[in-house]
């Protein structure tokens, strides 16, 4: 009886002990928040300081500015902000919330933003925007470091404006600002932001493409090239081709084979998220120049497939692609193994689940970067189905399709196919 007793006061003593443990934990947790300044990334959601969610092209013009000489980390600072500026406000439009826009405009320039918000919700609007591209120069920069002043010319912007789920327009425009912005809390925030006339677009000399296309056919180096190409991924490594397994060894003796079967064309592919997304991997691409470098070696010409298990298409996404392709296409726009550029594979596949207009919008600005990056080569799309291959064909070079129905009408579909393309 004793003994049990015994064991009721340790058992009591050890839930006593247990539960001001709890109790103290947590008044120490509470003291520890309110005592640590707030967070910014959990302030707003949208974004971390440093998380790469919104990279449009930037383009430093000039930087000498009457006021004072600026610090590298300081115009880092400056560039950092405006572009969350313009983030945190295509958010805010998007989703008719303020949240995190005091982060970065004053509440001057804040009345602007509540004011087309409060007009969305009542027209029950919504827009969908990111902007592509900022030409930046440094006007003015105060001697205490305070306030800057910039220019933005011809900003190139894109927009969908939605009344509940229906799409009323889709725009492109070009835009010029000046900037005023002031150092508040740390932050750079806009204190003015007024719309400037646009500066005429200079002309650039098209240098003379290594693959094109003239009334119809295929050219390379400026002779005529007829495509007689495969798939290609190794054996062994299928979905891993740029990974720990490869072998030049083993492709290369594929190479032979392919040419042995009087082939002359491979098509390979770049997984979006495997060679870094916006990040790209240097390794990766060092990788892709080794199979670039043997298919010229063994003359055989290169599609490169882009965006290989891509499926995100939201416009707040597309700047990150953007600086992916660039990367990619960038360093081997004069490899001379490269015949085009696929931007996809397959995208009509996304279409029930990603939203049609959401994939053809993100293909139609995809193949306008590529040009920007590599007038030298052709663009294409490769679509699943001869149904679908008509769309887009005035953004592409060359209109390819996949064919998996019967062989017995592959002439009447293609036909079909080429109808369509005639009548757009």
């Amino acid at each position: 009886m004793k003994h049990r007793k015994n064991t009721y006061r340790a058992l009591l003593l050890s839930l006593f002990i247990g539960v001001n443990m709890l109790i103290l934990f947590g008044v120490g947790q509470l003291f520890s928040y309110l005592n640590t300044g707030a967070d910014r990334s959990s302030i707003l959601h949208v974004t971390l300081p440093d998380a790469n969610v919104y990279l449009p092209k930037v383009i430093w013009n000039n930087t000498d500015n009457p006021g004072r000489p600026i610090e590298k980390q300081s115009l880092a600072r400056i560039q950092s902000d405006y572009l969350k500026a313009w983030h945190v406000k295509n958010i805010a439009y998007k989703n008719n919330d303020l949240y995190g826009v005091d982060d970065y405009y004053t509440q001057h320039a804040r009345k602007n933003i509540v004011n087309h918000i409060s007009d969305q919700k009542q027209k029950n609007i919504s827009i969908e925007a990111t902007t592509l591209n900022h030409n930046l120069s440094l006007d003015f920069y105060s001697l205490d470091g305070q306030l800057a002043v910039l220019t933005d010319k011809n900003s190139r912007q894109y927009q969908r404006l939605f009344k509940q789920d229906s799409l009323l327009l889709e725009t492109q425009t070009i835009a010029s600002y000046k900037v005023v912005l002031l150092l508040e809390d740390g932050f750079w925030k806009i204190r003015h932001i007024v719309k400037q006339s646009n500066e005429p677009l200079v002309e650039t000399t098209k240098p003379t493409p290594i693959s094109s296309v003239k009334n119809g056919q295929v050219f390379f180096e400026n002779s005529p090239f007829q495509i007689k190409g495969i798939n290609y991924y190794p054996q062994a490594t299928p979905w891993d081709m740029f990974g720990k397994d490869f072998n030049t060894t083993i492709i290369a003796k594929d190479f032979n084979i392919i040419k042995k079967a009087h082939l002359n064309t491979i098509r390979i592919f770049v997984r979006y998220a495997d060679f870094g997304k916006a990040e790209v991997i240097p390794e990766k691409l060092n990788k892709l120049e080794q199979v670039l470098d043997l298919a010229r070696v063994k003359d055989l010409k290169v599609i490169v497939t882009l965006f290989d298990f891509y499926g995100n298409y939201d416009v707040l996404d597309w700047t990150l692609t953007h600086r992916h392709a660039e990367q990619v296409i960038s360093r081997f726009k004069n490899h001379k193994a490269v015949l085009a550029w696929d931007i996809k594979n397959e995208p009509d596949l996304d279409f029930k689940t990603r939203n049609k207009t959401n994939v053809l919008a993100w293909l139609k600005e995809m193949a306008t970067q590529i040009k920007t990056y590599d007038p030298n080569h052709l663009v294409t799309i490769g679509w699943s189905t001869t149904k679908v291959a008509h769309l887009l064909q005035e953004n592409v070079d060359v209109v390819s399709f996949h064919y998996y129905e019967d062989i017995s009408r592959f002439e009447k579909n293609t036909l079909i196919c080429s109808l369509k393309h005639q009548n757009l």
